[in-house]
């Protein structure tokens, strides 16, 4: 065929065809052709997209074969987060689940839900653009994610574009990108034929699948997808989840089959105990079961918490168990000089997953379970992820067995250990603990603290071990020359660790604030930080009182604050860091101007119509802050029934006060 004209039309005809017999055999489960058919059909396509290559689409069904590597994958910013899922693990969590719904909203009507499988895969956002998928990418922290378009368009059952005839200008699908058994076991049959590493599980084979820089790998990958969201309901139209579902489905995407209706909580039991009694015997892994709320209105209402929804949870299926030998516990040093017993185990399989070390916790948790070196001992994967024991088996004890004893001394300086009142783990004090130091690098330079690319855990104990980095300072003053020298570097390796140093310089101070490990201050304390003093400069000249009136931080972490910015040695090290150049900012992030925008509110009293919790975050959403206490920066107190102290307090400092209808005409 030599006319390009009628090259277009015919490949036109064969995109239509396949994409038909793709819905057919991979959605509906009923093809119409034989499986010959479709690959002379297939066939034909591919000889003449090499004929005219310029008039290959980016919704061929060609590019499932994927394309040329990639050097890296670039980063995606999600416009809604992709967040997480609170997990809840027996029947009775569920009840208790229900009932926090209930208290958040007083006056909520009988809540009805839709349950799914919680598939056992990676999940993605697939964003489309007037019915073409332009973009996909990982989940990442929630906020950024990988961009693995490529990548995904090599899976069959995602659409390259949507069925119907008005498909809606922005459509960002979330969905679980997964492997079924046969062909993971096929996979590893492969691999293990060719001399290559096994994957553990399915789910790890399906990630590493995904994360591939070379697309034509995944595409040779058996890899599936069901969706199971939209960042946002607006852009369909959809008033309940189990519509989205089958709007999504006539869109062309495969739903899975056995998402239920469930109109009230007994029926989200019920399929709990179906799909765990089918789970073993279904065709992919799952590992739970999710619940939401049907109600998108019901959703928006409830609203959600720093990394999770409050309007659904992931009801998890119990562990996998296994027994084995305890043979010996090692003791670890983290970096805030907390001591943690872990179990070294005979190896054991649990779950596709050998396991050889399990977490013990503290002393108090070895006490409890009463365990002792030589015991046998049941192990599961809590949430089918962290090895934890269970229990030692008393009954087969020989009288050989020796009880745990905690160590007196540091196991990596020799210091006195101590423990803390209302602690429970022993602790190390000593400043200057080689093992605390080095967890603090590791976690500075990691995906939770400045996240160098190229100073892992290997490199920076490679370091250490070295004594080119003993305090944060010194990764900045590492040079191209130094790194070279070192065993398993080279000029590249080299020249890009010190590029990834230099480009960390210049980070958020949330992520900056992460990054130095202060005590009891994570991510979300630390994005609060921020937004309060938007400057390191302010957050150390801040009181601790000042420090109190920020919303979600309580003594504790103020005390924590205060401390470590009142140390001498901090200082010293913050100082030589700005020497050489590290500058952390508040993110520049564009906000449009909310309504209650300025607005800093105290609650008192007990409301009527709202809980406590909707009322905060009502605010919130509107662009105000709310505060515990009340202080000069206070510019509303609402008032409830039985409102307290704080009205005479409000008064004296002239703080608006109004009460609950005042506040309903204020927020409407």
């Amino acid at each position: 065929m030599e006319d390009k004209q009628a090259a277009w039309e015919r490949l036109r005809q064969l995109r239509e065809e396949i994409a038909y017999h793709d819905r057919r055999y991979y959605e509906l489960d009923q093809p119409v052709i034989a499986d010959s058919e479709y690959d002379r059909l297939f066939r034909e396509l591919l000889d003449l997209e090499r004929l005219f290559p310029d008039l290959v689409v980016s919704d061929s069904p060609s590019q499932r074969v994927g394309g040329a590597p990639l050097e890296k994958f670039e980063t995606v910013q999600h416009r809604h987060a992709m967040l997480s899922l609170e997990n809840v693990f027996a029947e009775g969590e569920l009840r208790d689940f229900e009932e926090r719904l209930s208290r958040f909203l007083k006056d909520a009507p009988r809540f009805d839900y839709v349950a799914e499988p919680k598939m056992d895969g990676l999940a993605v956002e697939l964003v489309y653009e007037n019915g073409l998928f332009v973009l996909g990418s990982t989940r990442g922290d929630g906020r950024i994610g990988e961009n693995i378009t490529r990548n995904l368009r090599t899976i069959a059952a995602i659409p390259r574009r949507l069925q119907g005839e008005d498909p809606p200008r922005l459509l960002e699908v979330r969905g679980e990108v997964f492997m079924d058994r046969a062909g993971f076991h096929k996979l590893n049959e492969e691999r293990g034929n060719a001399g290559e590493p096994l994957f553990a599980n399915p789910r790890n084979a399906a990630a590493g699948s995904l994360r591939q820089l070379d697309s034509r790998l995944t595409a040779r990958r058996p890899l599936d997808f069901y969706p199971y969201g939209i960042s946002d309901p607006s852009q369909l139209g959809c008033a309940t989840q189990l519509e989205l579902l089958g709007q999504l489905s006539a869109l062309g995407f495969k739903v899975n089959p056995l998402a239920r209706f469930c109109p009230s909580l007994a029926e989200v039991v019920g399929h709990y105990r179906h799909l765990l009694a089918m789970r073993d015997g279904l065709d992919y892994e799952i590992d739970g079961m999710v619940v939401k709320v049907n109600s998108f209105g019901l959703q928006e209402r409830l609203g959600n918490k720093a990394r999770t929804p409050r309007w659904a949870v992931a009801c998890k299926f119990p562990a996998c168990q296994a027994t084995t030998r305890l043979v010996a516990v090692d003791f670890q040093v983290g970096r805030t000089g907390a001591v943690t017993p872990v179990a070294i185990l005979e190896p054991v399989a649990i779950g596709g997953v050998t396991v050889s070390r399990a977490t013990l916790h503290n002393e108090e948790e070895v006490r409890r379970k009463d365990l002792r070196l030589g015991d046998m001992v049941l192990v599961q994967r809590a949430g089918d992820v962290i090895p934890e024991i269970v229990q030692a088996i008393a009954d087969l004890r020989t009288g050989s067995e020796i009880p745990v004893a905690m160590p007196g001394l540091c196991p990596a300086c020799g210091h006195v250990l101590v423990r803390e009142e209302g602690e429970a783990a022993l602790r190390c004090v000593n400043a200057h603990c080689p093992a605390q130091r080095l967890r603090s690098l590791i976690h500075f330079t990691g995906k939770s603290g400045m996240d160098i690319e190229g100073l892992g855990r290997k490199v920076m104990a490679q370091l250490f071990a070295e004594k080119l980095v003993t305090d944060l300072p010194d990764i900045y003053a590492l040079t191209q020359e130094t790194l070279e020298q070192l065993e398993g570097w080279a000029a590249k390796s080299a020249e890009n660790g010190v590029s990834a140093i230099a480009a960390s310089k210049n980070v958020s101070l949330a992520r900056f604030l992460s990054a130095l490990g202060i005590r009891h201050v994570g991510e979300v304390t630390a994005g609060l930080l921020e937004e309060r003093f938007q400057t390191l400069e302010k957050l150390m000249a801040a009181s601790r009182e000042e420090l109190l009136s920020v919303e979600g931080i309580g003594e504790q972490v103020a005390g924590s604050i205060s401390d470590y910015f009142g140390d001498p040695a901090v200082l010293n090290m913050l100082h030589r860091l700005r020497e050489l150049g590290v500058e952390p900012s508040r993110a520049n992030v564009e906000k449009t101007e909310l309504p209650l925008s300025g607005v800093v509110v105290v609650f008192t009293g007990t409301l009527a119509a709202f809980s406590r919790d909707e009322a905060k975050e009502i605010v919130k959403k509107l662009g105000g802050q709310v505060a515990s206490s009340l202080n000069r920066k206070v510019t509303h107190l609402i008032c409830g029934d039985k409102p307290g102290s704080k009205l005479k307090k409000a008064e004296e400092l002239g703080v608006v006060v109004l009460d609950e209808q005042g506040f309903q005409q204020f927020i409407s």
